[in-house]
């Protein structure tokens, strides 16, 4: 990926998902690349980010899109993803 706005490395949580951007005026897929972390040193947020392959986008530049979460919502957001893949693993059977 060219022009990479994240640091990929070993630790990287997901680094070869598909991804999507969508707007009004326009929809792209490309790879993208999501992880997961929070400071090594007195830590007080969760920083989740995603960036897609921009070498496969037309409409945007170069960039990424980041959230910060406190310990509780990163709690609920990995209980719905539990969730939701749990559904998705019963279909699959």
């Amino acid at each position: 990926m060219a022009d990479r706005i994240m640091t990929v490395n070993a630790y990287t949580t997901l680094d070869l998902l598909d991804g999507r951007a969508q707007a009004h005026e326009f929809e792209e897929q490309a790879l993208a690349t999501l992880n997961v972390s929070a400071p090594r040193q007195s830590p007080e947020h969760v920083t989740l980010q995603l960036e897609l392959d921009n070498t496969d986008l037309d409409h945007l530049p170069p960039h990424a899109d980041s959230v910060t979460m406190t310990a509780e919502q990163a709690r609920t957001l990995a209980g719905e993803l539990i969730e939701y893949a749990e559904r998705v693993e019963t279909t699959e059977e």
